[in-house]
């Protein structure tokens, strides 16, 4: 099945279609930023407050209002998008790799090799993620890039116990015996067989990650270990704007929004991704 073809069959499914939707115009906006925000997003706007120092609701100005310091809104969840994204698209990445390389590795190899691999993962997987994302948050400096390593040193362990079972699978099969008889070299059978067939698994679980990622994120920003001020994070709004939850509260309900709108698109393509591929596991949760 080409790219094109699967995209037209994904598009098939109206909710699937939307979601795709949600998720280009997020990226366009965040690519976009600095053309399609209205304001800088940490300028403070002498009146972007109210004349008692409170954050003006949305208005013809600024369209969604403006935060505690007289910021507008929209630009900032603009900008935000940005970091969202970076941060999905980094740690997600970063987690897929190491996933699949301690996974290939402990399924093919097996041996001691692979009993140390994944006795680490069941160890890391032993500890709440969310837990130990704010240890090692705390430990290390947060900063955009930190928050990502450390998304993805707690993201990696459930990849590599699928590619684990994924490889042994595979590498069980007659296919591999014939090539392995045949004389071909490690090298080959990993390349030319049973990275092709992990292929699919790999695509799932880099779009389902994606939401975990984004979600982790904003926990995080939300807790003050993620994304520090001023740099805009969906997460570090609602976290600054969390006293004003009843007297403003725009500035929770859009960043919250969005946060939740995006996560269900990246999950919602994964699962259609995840039928298309491997139509044997429709249905099936």
């Amino acid at each position: 099945m080409s790219g094109f073809d699967l995209i037209k069959r994904l598009f098939r499914h109206k909710s699937v279609a939307f979601s795709l939707i949600v998720i280009l115009v997020v990226v366009a906006a965040a690519l976009m930023a600095s053309w399609i925000a209205p304001y800088d997003p940490n300028k403070q706007f002498y009146d972007g407050l109210t004349m008692e120092g409170a954050p003006l609701p949305p208005n013809s100005r600024f369209l969604l209002g403006t935060d505690l310091l007289g910021r507008d809104l929209l630009s900032r969840l603009i900008y935000g998008a940005q970091t969202s994204l970076i941060i999905g698209i980094a740690a997600n990445g970063i987690a897929i790799l190491i996933g699949t390389l301690v996974g290939v590795t402990a399924g093919f190899v097996r041996g001691w090799v692979g009993n140390l691999l994944m006795r680490l993962t069941d160890l890391m997987m032993a500890f709440p993620a969310l837990l130990l994302a704010i240890a090692l948050a705390a430990i290390l400096e947060p900063s955009l890039w930190i928050v990502a390593l450390v998304i993805a040193m707690v993201n990696w362990v459930q990849v590599a116990r699928v590619i684990y079972s994924e490889t042994i699978a595979i590498a069980s099969r007659e296919f591999i015996a014939v090539e392995r008889t045949l004389g071909a070299s490690t090298l080959r059978i990993l390349f030319s067989h049973l990275l092709p067939h992990l292929l699919p698994t790999i695509m799932v679980w880099a779009t389902l990650g994606i939401s975990t990622t984004v979600l982790l994120e904003a926990t995080l920003s939300f807790l003050g270990v993620g994304v520090q001020p001023p740099t805009p994070s969906w997460g570090n709004i609602i976290f600054e704007s969390q006293t004003y939850f009843t007297s403003a509260f725009w500035l929770v309900l859009f960043p919250g929004v969005l946060i939740v709108l995006l996560s269900l698109s990246f999950n919602l393509v994964g699962d259609a991704l995840r039928d298309e591929l491997d139509p044997s596991l429709k249905g099936r949760d």
